[in-house]
């Protein structure tokens, strides 16, 4: 429009009127886009330009993070940010533990423990910078849960030994190294290369409610103008061929050039071009970036606990707040408050903490302790070192644990507080201490936990007699079908029964004595899984699974996490205001269930109704999802509350044989709850609920930790 304005023959008015504001306009947007990409091109610059420790044919040098090659030894200093993806050699701590802050990376404040290779256990600080050898790995990938490589040291070192790495040995980019004065790592993975980098793709562009709105009407706009513009052209050429000629005064040219039929139309372009407001982008940039600015500035959302204020780090999309349909969040951490206490327990079918509620201080359960009741140390002695706690001790000599589970925090505090103290660990010894004596066990495994597992064990030697025990801890649905044969589990199913009634967390533990040959055979096979580079994960289950069988079931543990204040309040109006929740959790059903019902996630009988989608076959899937689409499109009418929740196993063979089926049901429904899902099943059921309906704007995932 600006350049058809130059032409004076068809101009209206002066082409100043229009060039100016559009010139403005795009002024504007450029210096805002200029200026984020000026932002973001400092970012990048500073992060390559940062200089790091970092070691070259055994020399240490000081380079720029962006000069870092495969196969150079890193330094970093406790704080600093991790340039590149690094394979741990050696920390400052004596058991080569360190702590990194993932928050960049994935979202969690919870800070995690990464622990160097066996490999390198021991190896003096001083000869870190020396240290030489291959590691075996996979490609590139952006997976940051999974690793699998191996190490293989050269002489003095290491006898060139093939040892397993996992993504514990390792600490990736934008990391930050906290509570650990030093580590160092060689890196495998540098620049785009790195699983940030490989995550990193061409952003999709938002487009904000208000967004689409406003191009629909322009292109309307648009289409009604070229309407305007014909019919209009059409009769001002009309009426100068059969009255402008008419009207001498006038002065028509008797002949005009061969574009005179485009004159006029052209003319009432220029006219029409008003209908478009072309200040509208800048009034919006201008509006989005104030009423952002309000959020910042919201004192009643700054955190309590931290003092951290809310920030608007998009602030073009801010609106679709207001245009939010469906709402999924786990329950750990996000409406509860991840601070777990160990409430009751049920040991060799003996309930404690029935009556008081907490199990620590029920009489009997202290005299079983203080008599040395045998069921009862062992219960408390897989409790204390069926995990991957690390105890240290803090300035005045109390213990700290250090723990990547809450669960396992709890569990380890609670037989503390029972006498049963885990308070070192050496290497792979471990010392706990009961009743004034010191017992001392030697970690020969560790078979990590894993979703699909659902459980965990360790083995283990005691030094007293040198017996081999392999202790586990998980979900009752893992650990009691392997019981063995001829204990009665009826006692701990309605154990867990009861404990899931009252929205506790449980966790059964059992253990196994195992043989000499037995556990060398094993070892040899489990050795051989952890470092194949090809389906690690599949072939390390598969051999755990030939050791957890015919376990010794000794009790159930019942843990509860309070609900975060202010919960089931602000989950109320928000459905009140017509969002539709979805709670993805993989707490068993009753616990899931219990935790919904109180914090106003789904409403009781008779005011709401709870269906249930279950089944471990197609045909029983198809019959629950049929039964319960049947009762939604009868409801839908109704203004009673109805709500489904399906489990793990049924989610699975829903998703994959009856999608449709079920993205209808996700439609019809205005509550879910998704219990015993794996993180895969969480990201389906993300691109289930983004394709449920057309109007869905936007859609929020409540962070699957706490976030500050």
């Amino acid at each position: 429009m600006g350049t058809v304005q130059l032409w004076s023959l068809i101009t209206p008015v002066n082409p100043a009127s229009t060039w100016g504001p559009l010139i403005f306009i795009f002024f504007v947007s450029a210096t805002k886009e200029a200026w984020d990409d000026y932002n973001r091109y400092i970012s990048d610059k500073k992060a390559n330009e940062k200089e790091v420790w970092v070691v070259r044919q055994g020399i240490r040098k000081l380079v720029r993070a962006q000069n870092i090659q495969v196969g150079n030894i890193v330094w970093i200093q406790e704080n600093d940010e991790v340039p590149c993806d690094l394979v741990l050699l050696g920390t400052s701590d004596p058991q080569g533990v360190c702590y990194i802050e993932t928050a960049a990376l994935d979202g969690e404040t919870d800070l995690k423990t990464r622990v160097i290779s066996p490999a390198c256990m021991g190896i003096d600080y001083e000869l870190l910078h020396k240290i030489k050898g291959v590691i075996e790995c996979p490609g590139p990938d952006r997976d940051i849960r999974r690793f699998d490589a191996n190490l293989r040291l050269f002489p003095p070192f290491l006898d060139n030994d093939l040892c397993p790495l996992t993504i514990k040995n390792t600490i990736l980019q934008s990391c930050y190294l906290r509570n650990t004065e030093w580590a160092c790592g060689v890196a495998i993975y540098t620049g785009n290369e790195t699983k940030l980098g490989m995550s990193r793709g061409i952003p999709k562009p938002k487009l904000t409610a208000v967004d689409a709105i406003i191009d629909k009407l322009t292109g309307a706009i648009f289409v009604f103008q070229i309407v305007v513009v014909i019919v209009l052209g059409i009769a001002g050429n009309v009426w100068k061929d059969t009255e402008a000629r008419r009207q001498w005064y006038v002065h028509y040219p008797m002949e005009g050039p061969w574009f005179e039929l485009l004159v006029i139309p052209l003319r009432f372009e220029l006219l029409c071009s008003i209908m478009i407001p072309i200040s509208i982008k800048v009034s919006l940039d201008l509006v989005k970036s104030l009423y952002a600015k309000f959020i910042d500035w919201d004192y009643k959302m700054i955190d309590r606990e931290t003092g951290t204020p809310s920030h608007a780090t998009n602030t073009a999309i801010s609106e679709d707040l207001g245009q939010v349909e469906y709402i999924l969040t786990d329950k750990t951490g996000t409406l509860t408050e991840n601070k777990m206490i160990f409430r009751r327990c049920c040991i060799n079918g003996v309930f404690y903490g029935s009556e008081s509620g907490d199990a620590l201080k029920d009489v009997e359960l202290v005299d079983a302790v203080s008599s040395g009741s045998a069921d009862v140390v062992l219960f408390l002695t897989v409790m204390a070192i069926c995990n991957t706690v690390i105890p240290m001790k803090s300035k005045t000599g109390d213990i700290l644990y250090k723990a990547q589970s809450q669960d396992e925090d709890a569990l380890v505090r609670a037989a503390a507080q029972l006498h049963l103290v885990f308070f070192n660990k050496n290497a792979n010894i471990l010392e706990i201490k009961f009743n004034a004596s010191t017992i001392q066990y030697e970690v020969l495994e560790t078979l990590e936990f894993t979703s699909d597992r659902k459980k965990m064990s360790v083995v283990v030697k005691d030094c007293r007699n040198g017996r081999i025990h392999l202790f586990s801890k998980g979900a009752d649905e893992a650990i009691l079908p392997n019981a063995c044969s001829g204990q009665k589990t009826r006692v701990f199913i309605e154990a867990v029964e009861q404990y899931t009634q009252l929205g506790l967390r449980t966790l059964c533990l059992a253990c196994r004595e195992l043989n000499e040959d037995e556990y060398q055979e094993w070892s040899f096979l489990f050795k051989e899984a952890s470092s194949t580079l090809v389906d690690r994960e599949w072939r390390i289950a598969e051999v755990c699974q030939r050791l957890e069988h015919d376990l010794e079931i000794l009790g159930v543990t019942a843990i509860e996490d309070h609900l975060q204040d202010g919960v089931p309040e602000t989950i109320e109006t928000l459905r009140k205001a017509g969002i539709n929740f979805w709670m993805l959790t993989g707490d068993k059903q009753n616990t899931a269930t219990q935790i919904a019902l109180s914090c106003n996630f789904i409403s009781p009988e008779p005011k709401g109704q709870l269906l249930s989608i279950d089944g471990k076959t197609e045909d029983e899937v198809s019959r629950s999802l049929e039964r319960v689409l049947l009762t939604m499109r009868i409801t839908t009418s109704e203004p009673k509350d109805v709500a489904f929740v399906v489990d793990g196993w049924a989610l699975e063979i829903a998703l994959k044989y009856y999608r449709n089926a079920f993205t209808e049901l996700a439609i019809l429904t205005r509550t879910a709850i998704c219990c015993r899902v794996t993180p895969s099943q969480k990201a389906q059921e993300l691109s289930v609920c983004s394709i449920v309906e057309d109007d869905l704007i936007l859609l929020i995932i409540v962070s699957m930790e706490r976030k500050k």
